[in-house]
């Protein structure tokens, strides 16, 4: 199915050509999910760059991925980002191809007000994970506005807690939740979990089975937030670019359980994804 949606060749040029991706992660307490989400962006294919982490931890993120132009943000002692950020995220968010928000952030409440106010402004495809999540609960209305041109990627938990339902329901029938939220928040849905639902508003449903026990693992889900967005800023339609990143992200564990085993680093999953979208395409 994915051969008959092929990604994207850049032709010889520069790396605007390959889009560039903006992503706003990791509070203090989390500095390895933006550095986890930025290198698998770049993994995936965007041509450039930027990170928006926590001032604290902007000078640890820069060294550990020199590709990436890092920008710092208040960050608050909760683990998330002061809502006065929200200016400076949209003016860098709409001049890339795409954003990723959320991976590492912790305050849900003031995270998903953050989400509220950038939402309001955006004009870009954004990915949103983690406690961004919450911003979508509390007023769906600001992702309405993007069109479709939105991929949440919740796990159960964070499912139940948009929804308002519990989380042992939603482990119960993740894909009804999945198709539920899709509908309901008129974006792409991720449902994460040991099989993947991804839901389109439309009804739609994909579902992966393809992925391994070594993904449980921390940091794995800022990895396929950040290989999603990556292929966002490529050019990749939401629905496309999360089935791509859900079954890239499976094989990249699968390849490395078999070379591994269980054990594996979720900093180990961006090499694997250059050679699999060459093998897949």
């Amino acid at each position: 199915m994915l051969r008959r949606w092929p990604l994207p060749v850049p032709e010889a040029g520069s790396k605007d050509e390959r889009g560039e991706v903006f992503v706003v992660a990791g509070a203090a307490q989390t500095p390895g999910a933006a550095i986890l989400a930025a290198e698998s962006a770049l993994r995936a294919g965007a041509g450039k760059l930027k990170v928006a982490t926590a001032a604290s931890v902007a000078a640890n993120v820069a060294a550990a991925v020199p590709e990436s132009l890092v920008v710092s943000l208040d960050d608050l002692p909760s683990g998330g980002f002061a809502v006065e950020n929200a200016r400076t995220i949209v003016g860098h968010a709409n001049a890339a191809d795409a954003l990723v928000l959320g991976p590492g952030l912790l305050d849900e409440g003031a995270s998903g007000s953050l989400a509220c106010d950038v939402l309001a402004d955006l004009e870009t495809p954004v990915l949103l994970d983690a406690a961004a999540l919450a911003g979508c609960a509390a007023d769906p209305n600001v992702l309405h506005r993007l069109g479709g041109r939105a991929v949440l990627t919740p796990h159960a938990g964070e499912m139940a807690r948009m929804m308002g339902s519990e989380r042992d329901a939603v482990e119960e029938d993740p894909a009804r939740f999945a198709r539920d939220a899709a509908r309901r928040l008129r974006a792409v849905v991720v449902m994460k979990g040991a099989t993947t639902y991804i839901a389109q508003p439309d009804g739609a449903l994909f579902c992966n089975v393809e992925g391994d026990v070594g993904l449980a693992t921390s940091g794995s889900g800022d990895t396929l937030a950040g290989i999603i967005g990556g292929l966002l800023a490529r050019g990749v339609q939401p629905i496309g670019a999360a089935v791509w990143g859900v079954y890239l992200h499976a094989q990249a564990g699968r390849a490395l359980s078999q070379r591994i085993g269980l054990g594996f680093l979720a900093r180990e999953i961006p090499a694997e994804i250059p050679g699999l979208m060459r093998w897949a395409g």
